[in-house]
């Protein structure tokens, strides 16, 4: 098969030759993240005139180590019980409608109506409404099978080359970026290496970037679960003296679990038959939901606070997880990255109004200065969220009591926090 510059599946780049093919941006990752940069980028390598001077599109690729969905799965989709999902922000939601993706994404969208925030142990918690804020929802749950789908059959609309399934054996820094070479042989040139796959290839580590990992002690255990009444569009999240959990509205009676244990008592519930589980959750989450009356298959993992010790250099950006790695409990990973992605490609934009290209150090400079606070502000906040609660404390369980009624007293207190974490103001 021949390389062409497509980004249907059926287009993928293949075939082998020494010599390198140059390209302006280098995505290595097309999973959620890598996907939505390259959807982002797509006004960019479309022949364009602005202020009265004409800039050549960029030339992208895309590498992907997993083989893309073929032709005929992206035109049907059939939700599973068992799926994994995200919490898709409000402020996610206006950039993918920028996208113009947010009409299909909205298909398999269940809307946040309320976020509910409890300790157990203690009467105080607050509940924060969107109807408050004048908005029709504080965000969306969306399986994430749903959003990768979406955003594959909008890049199989864009001048892309995809190299597919394929790997970068190696990277290395040249004058004008970086050169790849992937499993296979072939080699590109790229201007500007995005690194958007996880941080799951070992090719930060390869550039000398290293990652600072503070372990929580904490497993994340993930699941779905159907509940015995409608859920309303309210979304949980509840911390107790063994972890924080989170229940997520999907659709119909369905809730995506999010419940943070010991690596020993995660152990256990992972072994429990569903019965035996579904009566421990009842037990450590409470009634206010509902009853739990099913549950899907169970996944786990270990948490740490992960950040890269470096998030930018010439000719290099790191996104997503390969950039940093949060708790879940405030489920702002993907919401982070998402305005990463944006914060690159105005960078970038920027760039080429100044006739500089996307890999240039002022460009990178001025990417890195768009994110710094942001990316700070949202790890303290996610690790103080874990903190504060993770101390077993009875004046402090108190404190943390009063708190919560006084946010819910204090309505432009509230609406600040809750527009934050939305990712509306930042």
């Amino acid at each position: 098969m021949s390389e062409r510059e497509a980004g249907h599946p059926a287009d993928i780049a293949v075939g082998a030759g020494q010599q390198a093919e140059h390209f302006d941006i280098v995505i290595i990752g097309g999973g959620l993240v890598g996907a939505s940069l390259a959807c982002a980028l797509a006004p960019l390598m479309e022949c364009h005139s602005k202020g009265g001077s004409d800039r050549a599109p960029l030339r992208v690729a895309v590498v992907e180590a997993n083989e893309l969905p073929s032709a005929a799965d992206m035109t049907r989709f059939q939700p599973s019980f068992d799926a994994r999902a995200s919490a898709i922000a409000a402020g996610s939601r206006q950039r993918f409608t920028a996208f113009g993706l947010w009409e299909s994404m909205q298909e398999h969208a269940t809307p946040i109506r309320t976020i509910h925030v409890s300790e157990r142990g203690h009467l105080g918690a607050t509940r924060m409404r969107a109807e408050e804020l004048g908005m029709p929802a504080l965000g969306h749950v969306i399986p994430n099978a749903w959003m990768g789908q979406v955003l594959h059959r909008r890049l199989a609309e864009l001048p892309l080359v995809w190299y597919c399934p394929a790997r970068v054996s190696e990277i290395a820094v040249t004058a004008n970026g970086h050169q790849l070479t992937l499993d296979d042989g072939r080699l590109l040139d790229a201007g500007l290496t995005v690194l958007a796959d996880g941080g799951r290839s070992g090719l930060k580590e390869r550039l000398g970037i290293h990652s600072e990992a503070q372990p929580y002690g904490q497993h994340a255990l993930i699941t779905t679960v159907e509940m015995s009444q409608p859920h309303q569009g309210v979304a949980y999240e509840r911390f107790t003296s063994d972890g924080p959990m989170a229940l997520l509205p999907l659709a119909g009676r369905r809730m995506e679990l999010v419940w943070t244990r010991s690596p020993e008592n995660t152990d256990t519930l992972m072994s429990l038959p569903d019965s035996d589980f579904l009566h421990a959750l009842q037990r450590a989450f409470g009634e206010r939901a509902g009853r739990f009356r099913c549950v899907g298959q169970r996944h786990a993992y270990p948490l740490s606070l992960v950040r890269a010790s470096e998030g930018t250099r010439p000719g290099l950006a790191v996104l997503g997880n390969a950039a940093h790695s949060l708790h879940p409990v405030a489920g702002q990973g993907f919401n982070l990255a998402l305005r990463g992605v944006t914060d690159l490609v105005a960078a970038i934009e920027a760039g080429q109004a100044r006739g500089e290209v996307a890999g240039a150090s002022s460009v990178l400079g001025d990417f890195e200065t768009r994110r710094s606070d942001d990316r700070d502000n949202v790890v303290l906040f996610s690790d103080g969220l874990i903190r504060l609660f993770g101390v077993d404390s009875h004046w402090l369980g108190h404190a943390r009591a009063a708190g919560l009624i006084g946010l819910n007293l204090i309505s432009p207190l509230k609406r600040l926090l809750a527009r934050r974490s939305m990712g509306v103001e930042r």
